[in-house]
């Protein structure tokens, strides 16, 4: 099983309202010190919020390439509903050239909705801008000469789009939340899949995985070829009494915030314990039982190659993040894959 981290690049904002100067230099550390320790896999979101430092991300990804020699870069998601497909085909291609067969990319929509307004498309065409879009990608990644014509972009008449990548094909995942309809189409283009599950129980997202296999063998798509991934909130420490003592007041504090502005309750602690338990979405605990968890969740979604920690979102000093990504490296990640 692969095992990395995704980061949506906190902007670290003091009680001034100040973005910290070192919120990306520290971030970049942490990418270097996820290679050294043999993580396979870090991930950088998209975000146009001030708290989040990610609205680029492939030029934080293009910085840690310079840094790293081994770990695989990819985005985590690229918003592409409001992206322009060459534009992200070309970044991305980019990236793999420095990074020398580095570089992946997820694709999805965006749990958060600035992108459409800053980028003057409208909400209303949420899922017919990503359709079109994603079908556009795709096209690129496979010709160097793209014919194609859509609603949202002026056609492309045998254009050729350069640079190609390093790699004969640049990995595209789909990023999705709990939309069947998402699961359906991933299966159906034979994308590897990338489930957020940032709450609820993780076993309950097993229909709709189903879904997504058995529209993938439909399709004519092998096995191999129907990857799952799974994206979540975790932390790890020496303990899970550590774990939870680190990371409980800063989670309960973003996703509070978080939660005013979609109407969700205050976090509390019998919240965050039930989210935390056997079959919660959390991953706050240490070595052992994080291990142990990650092997339950495959076998409830019935097997994943991938698994994802965002540690970032519960206002983490530098040094127990570095610790956090070392103790994911060196302890968890041997355990799981033993």
């Amino acid at each position: 099983m692969e095992i990395g981290i995704d980061s949506f690049a906190a902007a670290m904002i003091s009680d001034a309202g100040t973005v910290s100067k070192n919120a990306i230099p520290e971030l970049l550390e942490r990418m270097e010190c996820a290679d050294k320790v043999g993580l396979d896999i870090f991930g950088i979101g998209e975000h146009h919020r001030k708290e989040f430092l990610d609205s680029a991300p492939t030029m934080i990804l293009a910085a840690a390439a310079a840094r790293t020699k081994h770990i695989r870069l990819t985005s985590a998601v690229t918003v592409l509903s409001a992206a322009d497909p060459v534009r992200v085909f070309q970044n991305f291609a980019t990236l793999d050239l420095i990074s020398q067969g580095r570089a992946e990319m997820v694709v999805g929509r965006g749990s958060f909705i600035e992108a459409y307004p800053l980028f003057g498309l409208n909400l209303k065409d949420y899922d017919e801008l990503f359709v079109e879009k994603l079908d556009l990608l795709l096209n690129i990644r496979a010709n160097e000469f793209v014919t194609w014509s859509g609603k949202f972009r002026p056609a492309l008449n045998n254009q050729p789009v350069y640079p190609r990548p390093l790699q004969e094909q640049l990995p595209i995942w789909l990023g999705v939340g709990g939309t069947p309809e998402s699961f359906v189409r991933a299966g159906t283009l034979g994308l590897p899949l990338m489930v957020a599950v940032i709450g609820g129980e993780t076993h309950r997202f097993r229909p709709l995985v189903d879904l997504y296999r058995e529209a993938g063998k439909r399709a004519g798509h092998s096995p191999e070829k129907l990857k799952v991934g799974l994206h979540s909130l975790g932390y790890i420490a020496n303990s899970t009494e550590e774990a939870i003592a680190d990371f409980y007041s800063g989670y309960a504090e973003t996703f509070t915030r978080i939660g005013k502005e979609r109407g969700w309750p205050p976090v509390t602690r019998q919240h965050f314990d039930a989210q935390n338990g056997p079959l919660g979405a959390l991953l706050v605990g240490g070595p052992k039982e994080i291990a142990e968890k990650i092997l339950r969740h495959s076998e409830a979604l019935g097997g994943i190659s991938r698994i994802t920690f965002q540690m970032d979102n519960a206002k983490l000093s530098h040094e127990k993040l570095l610790k956090a990504i070392e103790l994911l490296g060196t302890k968890v990640a041997p355990l799981v894959n033993a």
